[in-house]
């Protein structure tokens, strides 16, 4: 059947490329906003208002000197001149205002795209339109194009090929890793193409149902991540199967018979581990910002394809192959069983001499570790998510440094008619806040829109105050008033991400406590490990933060970082102890429970040190991604994937179980799990 099976899954595999290819391919950056925000509210109402469908891009023009009066009738030339301009598929870009001093040495103007371009085809736009801009200007001027098509254009830019760079990456990094863990010029090949493959399956399937479903946004960080995830999780699962295979090709003289053999020993951990991951992820269903939405529901469906092919292709290679493919270091059917006496078991016994020292220094250390987050800035504004070159963030640096704080960043008021000469009076009246201009009707002339500028840096601590008490001074005058624009945007994303921390978290730790329960069967075993693993990610957010500001220079830690941390060291992390355990609990047989752990370390050390490795790699690939954000997950996953392989899976774990012994397994009585096994 091996060879069946592999044809069956390939024909599957071609019919998924056939569905995805009118998906299109993922692009721009996620969603970070929900639809809910009031400034996302702010911005659906800028539709009925004059230009309010168009996507404004700001042209910021400056120069190392002073502006004199012919350059700047020059700059007001060039800018209609624009207007003229017929860019990309017969864009046309309408103008917006006359060309404004911002001081001696810069000036604005604001030029209307099409508010339904988006993705790769608004970046073409907008590389026109920074090309067009540049034409014609006077010696030693130039011009930025910023404002929100800058922003978007620029992002997707920065993830055009960006997937494509980190799937390249990412299968190199597999692929060297597996060679220096088998040793073996061959074996690394079939678990590589098999992953590879299920990634392939993954991000068709994705792309299919988010533009047929719409579900989720299929986006660039989004794809990455799954991708990510899918190869990781994927090689953990080939490392953990082929291990188990090699073992029972020392018993059986029929390689088939090891490996159904192997199966049916490694699938309990692999569906566990599966399913902690899954159901984790799943969670971010709950969340209020869309891009944690899109995660879970990619994810999950990737690391379901990533079991689908580990379980069913990956054995029918290993059947078709045969015991050759170990080859130079061929594994004999000696009769000989695996030994637990190399490193990892002489770690296990040392630490089983004096586990209480083990503990309270791991401990110890550990929190030390997560000492790394005080005094840490959480949060990133705009115009420091990127880790690219960006004309968008230059230009919003170029209109900060020569207008009055906040303005590169004005709230945007949008009231009822009647209501908005009583909010105008009361903000002018606030010593922090300026109206500009006069109030914009909407073209029903229900509404009426008012520019406010914060006397503020966009997206301070004093900025966000500012704007709570723009919206406060609104609402008193109409309760259905609502303030928008870029700095509020901030401001609501960050208190979005905070929300879903707050719900996320606690479901993340509820769902891994139960599987955790219903795998081992126990209550004390599950509240520790959860325990320890919660404490090893501190410590790795901790560290992250600290590399993060001490290391990368980067300007703070993104407020979103945490969350995807939590979420994948927790449900992650675990896997290699539910390995480990599960193992332990086999051991255990005829054995007593410290015993059966001491072994069960020597006998997985090495492969879940490799999976471990590989993980960790896999995640610190995250960095060619072009977001500040996804640099710091992959910083802080993979140190604590690293720290809970070598310190929490090896130290900490093996001295809870040396500590407590048969009681780990409470409210089932000494040596019920073990029999229990022994019925299975």
């Amino acid at each position: 059947m091996g060879w069946a099976t592999i044809v069956a899954f390939l024909l599957l595999f071609v019919g998924l490329q056939f569905l995805a290819a009118g998906a299109g391919d993922p692009g721009g950056a996620p969603r970070g906003l929900p639809d809910t925000a009031e400034s996302a509210h702010a911005g659906q109402l800028q539709d009925r208002f004059p230009g309010g469908d168009n996507l404004p891009a700001v042209l910021v023009y400056s120069t190392g000197g002073t502006l004199d009066s012919d350059e700047l009738n020059t700059i007001d030339g060039s800018v209609e001149r624009l207007t003229d301009t017929e860019l990309s598929d017969g864009w046309m870009p309408r103008r917006a205002g006359p060309t404004v001093p911002l001081s001696e040495r810069a000036a604005q103007a604001t030029v209307l795209l099409p508010a339904d371009l988006d993705g790769l085809e608004l970046n073409g736009v907008v590389t026109e339109l920074r090309a067009s801009a540049r034409e014609g200007l006077p010696p030693g001027v130039r011009v930025e194009v910023t404002g929100p098509a800058g922003f978007a254009a620029d992002t997707a830019a920065a993830f055009s090929g960006a997937n494509v760079t980190l799937l390249a990456v990412t299968a190199v990094v597999v692929a060297v890793l597996l060679i220096l863990t088998y040793r073996s010029p061959v074996l690394w090949l079939v678990p590589l193409v098999v992953v590879a493959l299920a990634d392939r399956a993954a991000a068709s399937v994705t792309a299919w149902l988010s533009s047929t479903t719409g579900w989720f946004a299929n986006d660039g960080s989004t794809a990455g991540i799954t991708s990510v995830l899918v190869f990781g999780a994927g090689t953990n699962y080939a490392l953990l199967l082929v291990s188990r295979y090699r073992e029972e090709l020392r018993r059986q003289s029929c390689h088939r018979q090891a490996l159904g053999c192997a199966l049916r020993g490694a699938t309990p951990a692999i569906l566990s581990s599966n399913l902690t991951v899954v159901l984790a992820l799943l969670t971010l269903t709950a969340a209020t910002v869309p891009a944690f939405r899109s995660l879970g529901i990619s994810s999950a469906i990737g690391l379901l394809l990533a079991l689908l092919f580990a379980l069913v292709p990956l054995p029918a290679a290993l059947a078709v192959c045969g015991r050759g493919l170990f080859w130079p270091k061929i594994p004999r059917a000696d009769g000989q069983p695996e030994t637990d006496d190399g490193v990892f078991g002489r770690v296990a016994a040392a630490v089983a001499r004096r586990p209480g020292a083990v503990l309270a220094v791991m401990v110890l250390l550990l929190i030390c570790m997560g000492t790394g987050l005080a005094g840490t800035r959480i949060g990133l504004s705009a115009t420091e998510q990127f880790r690219t070159d960006s004309e968008a963030v230059a230009g919003q640096r170029t209109l900060a440094d020569n207008a009055p704080a906040g303005a590169s960043a004005p709230l945007v008021v949008i009231a009822d008619a009647d209501a908005v000469s009583g909010i105008r009076g009361e903000i002018n009246a606030h010593p922090d806040l300026t109206v500009l201009g006069p109030p914009v009707k909407s073209t029903d002339g229900v509404l009426a829109r008012l520019t406010v500028l914060p006397d503020a840096e966009p997206s301070s601590p004093r900025s966000f105050r500012l704007i709570h008490e723009t919206r406060d001074i609104a609402r008193a005058a109409d309760p259905g008033a609502v303030v928008g624009g870029a700095a509020a945007r901030d401001l609501d994303a960050r208190d979005a991400t905070l929300r879903d921390l707050r719900v996320c978290v606690p479901l993340i730790l509820l769902v891994v406590f139960l599987v955790l329960v219903v795998v081992l069967r126990a209550l004390l075993a599950p509240l520790l490990l959860l325990a320890a693993a919660a404490l090893s990610t501190t410590s790795a957010l901790g560290v992250g933060a600290w590399m993060s500001d001490h290391v990368f220079g980067f300007p703070g830690l993104d407020v979103a970082a945490p969350l995807y941390s939590i979420l994948f060291l927790v449900a992650l992390g675990i896997d290699y102890t539910v390995f480990l355990v599960l193992r332990a609990r086999e051991e255990s047989v005829g054995r007593n429970v410290r015993r059966g752990m001491v072994r069960s370390v020597g006998l997985t050390g090495g492969v879940i040190t490799s999976a471990g490795i590989v993980l960790a790699a896999v995640f610190a690939v995250l960095g060619v991604l072009p977001l500040i954000t996804l640099t710091q997950v992959g910083i802080i996953v993979g140190f604590g994937i690293l720290l809970d392989t070598f310190l929490v899976r090896t130290l900490v774990v093996p001295a809870l179980f040396e500590l407590i012994g048969e009681r780990i397994w409470w409210p089932a009585r000494p040596g019920e799990a073990a029999v229990a096994d022994i019925a299975e």
